[in-house]
C-alpha cells in the first residue's frame, strides 16, 4: 500500500504463500493460490491468450499503445532531481533505456534547457550482462560524504531486492563490498563499515505475514550468519522491525529502530552505546526527519506529554537530547490541522522544515523556522488547485525542489531556497494532450450517513447534461492515503481528448482530511467507504453528467478491493469495472502474500465480529449466479509478492464457474505496481483503455 511504502523503502517478505493444508472444502479454486505452480500457470496462460485476443486484437489497441508508449518514453519529460554530494542525480527511463539509467549533472547545468548527463549505472546493460531484469528500487546514501550508496535492485519488479554497494565517484559496484542476497529487506548505514539490517535471518526471524522482526549489525566482510543482533520484535507483530537513520545539517545523527506491532501502531526505539531504549512516543506516530537537533514527529492520534496536547494529524518536534535522556518529553507543535486539512509530506533542509499539506484536497506549502521563541511558519506562493510535493531536499543546504501538477496543468518543477522561500519555476513538462475546452469542477455527494464526500470531475466545457458522456472514476479509500489532483497524461490522451470525462472520488478510508477520515472506515466500519463511492456515482447521475451505461470504474490494490465490492453491491451503477492487482478473497487474505500485515485495516477472521463482516463484503465470496453483472476486466502480475496474483485468479475462476463473463490478464513481470519497464506500463494502460472504449463507447 502506498502509505506503507512511504514508510519503508521496500517490503520485507520473501514470497507469496502457497496453499495451506487447512484450505476450506467449499473453496474449489484454492489451487490457484499456488503462486507459480505449473497447474496455476497453465491456467494463467490460457486466460491471457483469450484476453489478449479481445483487447490487443481490438483495432484501437495499436494506436492507444503507441500513444501511451510515446508519453511514457518522451525525452522532454522533467528529469526529477535527487540532491547528492553537490550534484543533481536522476533515474531515467525512455525508449532507449526501458529499464533505466541512473545519472547525474551539475546543479548549474540542470537549470539549463538541455543538461549534459553522465551515466552512473545502466540497468539495461547490467541486466543483459547478468541475465536478470533489474528494476530500480532506490538507493541509501552514506552520510556525510555521500560517495557510497547501497542500491536496491529487484529482479522483475518484486518487492524483494538485492542490496549492492556502489561507489558514486568511481561509477561501479565496490569490489568486495556489501552484496546482500535477494529478500524483502531494509538497511541503513550505521557507519561506512557497518549496516543496520532487517531481513530473513532464518528460523524464528519472520512474522506470520513474512516480515522480519530482527535487526542486526552487519560489518564489512562479515557473513550474514555472523551478523550481531541488536533488536528483536516478536513473531506476533503484524509488520516488521526496521532501522531508521536520521541526521541533520548541524552534524547530529541518530539510529532509531521501528517496531511495527500492528500496521498503524508501532514502538520507536533509540540505539545507544549502552543498547536500545524505547521512546515515549505515541503508537500512531512517524519520525519525519531532524533539524538542528530537533526530531520531527507526525501524529495520527492525539498525544499528551509535558503539559502539551498534540492533536491527531499534527507535526511536532522534540529535542534529540531529550529523547536520549530520561524524563518527560515536552513537544512543540509546528502544524495542527483544521478538519479539512491533512499533511502530505515533510522534509527537513539544513535550516528549515518544508511542509506540504492538503487543504480541502488542494495543495499548499509552508516553511517553518525555529527560534528561541518556538516555530514560525511562512506560506509559500505556488499555483492553486494543484497537488504540490517536495521532490528533492538535503540537509547539506536549504535548496529545495517542488513539483506542482493539476488535472489539466502539466507538471512544473520549482526551485526554492527554503531560508528565503520565493520559488522559481525551472522546468515545465509540455502538454501531452489537448486540454482546450476541458474544465475541472469539484462537487460534493451525500453519503448514506449524511457526510459530504468531495469529488473532482474533468469534462468538456459546455457539456450537455443528458447522461450521454462516457466517464471513468477511480478512488482508493484506505490506509490513510489521499487521492489528489494530478496530471494523468495517458488518461488525458487516450480518454479525455475523445470528449469523455474523468472522476476522482475522495472517499473515506483515505487521508484527504487526516486520521479521522481514515478511521471512519476501519475494519467493521468499512461499509461506509463503499457507500461513499456509490454516493458519488449517484450524485453524478443525478446531475446527468453521465449514466450507468456510460460509466466505468477502476482501482488497484486496496482500490481493487473497492472495485470488487462495488461490482458485487451495485452492478447496476456501472458498465465497466477494472480490478487491478486486487485483494478479493477477504476470508483468506491473511494467508496470502503479505495479507496478515493488514489486519489493522481490514480486521481478522480470528475475531468473530470481524469475520462476519469480511464474509459479508468479500468480493470472492459474494459473487452470485444469475446476477446481471457488468463484464469486469481483472488484471494482476505474477511478480506481485505483496498482494499476490492469487486473489485475481480465484475471482476470475469463480466467475467462469458461474457462467459469468469476464476478462483476466496476468502480466509475468512488474511486481505490485506493474513497473518492470515502460513497455509494460504502456501495454497495461492501452489494454485498460481498450476495455473502457468497448464497454462505454461501443465497439
Amino acid at each position: 500500500m502506498k502509505r506503507f511504502l512511504t514508510m519503508v523503502s521496500a517490503a520485507l517478505m520473501t514470497g507469496a504463500a502457497a496453499p495451506t493444508p487447512d484450505a476450506p472444502a467449499d473453496d474449489p479454486f484454492v489451487w490457484l493460490e499456488d503462486w507459480t505452480g505449473p497447474r496455476a500457470m497453465q491456467w494463467v496462460e490460457a486466460e491471457n491468450k483469450a484476453t489478449v485476443a479481445t483487447l490487443q486484437g481490438d483495432p484501437r489497441y495499436a494506436g492507444y499503445y503507441r500513444d501511451a508508449l510515446a508519453i511514457a518514453s518522451a525525452k522532454d519529460r522533467i528529469a526529477m532531481p535527487m540532491l547528492i554530494h553537490g550534484r543533481i542525480y536522476n533515474f531515467w527511463r525512455d525508449a532507449d533505456h526501458p529499464q533505466g539509467v541512473w545519472r547525474y549533472t551539475s546543479e548549474a547545468d540542470y537549470a539549463s534547457a538541455a543538461p549534459s548527463w553522465t551515466t552512473v549505472l545502466d540497468l539495461d546493460a547490467l541486466s543483459r550482462a547478468e541475465g536478470k531484469k533489474w528494476v530500480w528500487k532506490g538507493a541509501t546514501i552514506l552520510d556525510p560524504e555521500e560517495r557510497i550508496a547501497l542500491l536496491a535492485l529487484s529482479d522483475g519488479g518484486e518487492d524483494a531486492v538485492r542490496l549492492r554497494e556502489f561507489d558514486l565517484v568511481d561509477g561501479r559496484f565496490v569490489p568486495g563490498g556489501f552484496d546482500i542476497p535477494n529478500a524483502k529487506q531494509n538497511a541503513e548505514w550505521l557507519d561506512k563499515d557497518t549496516l543496520l539490517l532487517s531481513r530473513d535471518w532464518g528460523a524464528d526471524s519472520l512474522t506470520k505475514s513474512g516480515y522480519p522482526f530482527v535487526i542486526k549489525t552487519l560489518k564489512r566482510g562479515q557473513r550474514l550468519e555472523d551478523a550481531q543482533e541488536v533488536f528483536r520484535g516478536a513473531a506476533s507483530d503484524q509488520l516488521m522491525s526496521m532501522p531508521i537513520l536520521l541526521s541533520d545539517g548541524q552534524g547530529n545523527r541518530a539510529a532509531f529502530l521501528f517496531r511495527g506491532v500492528t500496521f498503524f501502531g508501532n514502538e520507536t526505539w533509540l540505539l545507544t552505546a549502552q543498547g536500545t531504549k524505547r521512546l515515549a512516543l505515541p503508537a500512531r506516530s512517524q519520525l519525519q526527519g531532524m533539524i538542528d537537533g530537533q526530531v520531527l514527529i507526525q501524529t495520527s492520534e492525539a498525544w499528551e506529554s509535558g503539559g502539551v496536547t498534540v492533536p491527531a494529524g499534527a507535526l511536532a518536534s522534540v529535542p534529540l537530547k531529550a529523547l536520549q535522556e530520561d524524563g518527560v518529553l515536552t513537544p512543540e507543535i509546528l502544524f495542527a490541522p483544521t478538519p479539512r486539512q491533512s499533511i502530505d509530506g515533510v522534509v527537513a533542509t539544513q535550516n528549515r522544515v518544508v511542509l506540504s499539506l492538503n487543504d480541502n484536497v488542494r495543495g499548499r506549502v509552508r516553511v517553518y523556522a525555529r527560534a528561541a521563541s518556538g516555530w514560525s511558519a511562512q506560506p509559500v506562493d505556488l499555483p492553486d488547485n494543484a497537488t504540490i510535493s517536495t521532490v528533492a531536499a538535503s540537509d547539506k543546504s536549504d535548496k529545495t525542489y517542488l513539483a506542482v501538477a493539476g488535472f489539466l496543468a502539466p507538471t512544473t518543477l520549482w526551485a526554492m531556497d527554503a531560508a528565503d522561500p520565493k520559488p522559481v519555476q525551472v522546468k515545465a513538462m509540455p502538454a501531452r494532450f489537448d486540454a482546450a475546452g476541458l474544465v475541472v469542477e469539484q462537487f460534493e455527494a451525500t453519503s448514506s450517513d449524511g457526510t459530504k464526500i468531495p469529488y473532482f470531475i474533468v469534462h468538456k466545457k459546455g457539456m450537455t447534461p443528458d447522461g450521454s458522456t462516457p466517464a471513468i472514476m477511480t478512488a482508493y479509500g484506505g490506509f490513510e492515503v489521499p487521492m489528489t489532483p494530478s496530471y494523468a497524461a495517458i488518461t488525458g490522451k487516450l480518454w479525455l481528448e475523445r470528449g469523455n470525462s474523468f472522476v476522482l472520488a475522495n472517499i473515506r478510508g483515505g487521508g484527504e482530511f487526516g486520521p479521522a477520515w481514515h478511521e471512519a472506515g476501519l475494519k467493521t466500519k468499512r461499509q461506509i467507504i463503499y457507500d461513499d463511492f456509490a454516493a458519488v456515482a449517484q450524485d453524478i447521475f443525478a446531475r446527468k453528467l453521465s449514466s450507468p451505461q456510460k460509466f466505468g470504474i477502476y482501482g488497484g490494490s486496496n482500490g481493487g478491493l473497492l472495485m470488487g465490492v462495488e461490482f458485487n453491491q451495485h452492478p447496476e451503477l456501472w458498465n465497466g469495472v477494472v480490478i487491478q492487482v486486487p485483494l478479493l478473497d477477504m476470508i483468506r487474505y491473511e494467508q496470502i502474500a503479505a495479507g496478515a500485515s493488514w489486519v489493522d485495516e481490514y480486521g481478522s477472521v480470528s475475531v468473530p465480529e470481524e469475520k462476519a463482516f469480511l464474509e459479508k463484503i468479500s468480493p470472492y465470496a459474494n459473487i452470485r449466479k444469475g446476477v446481471a453483472y457488468p463484464t469486469p476486466y481483472i488484471w494482476t502480475t505474477t511478480k506481485d509478492d505483496r498482494v499476490g496474483p492469487q486473489h485475481a485468479r480465484k475471482f476470475a475462476a469463480r466467475l467462469k464457474d458461474y457462467g459469468l463473463p469476464y476478462l483476466f490478464y496476468e502480466d509475468t513481470a512488474g511486481g505490485h505496481s506493474g513497473d518492470a519497464d515502460i513497455e509494460q506500463g504502456a501495454r497495461l494502460q492501452a489494454m485498460q483503455m481498450v476495455y473502457f472504449s468497448q464497454r462505454l463507447e461501443g465497439k
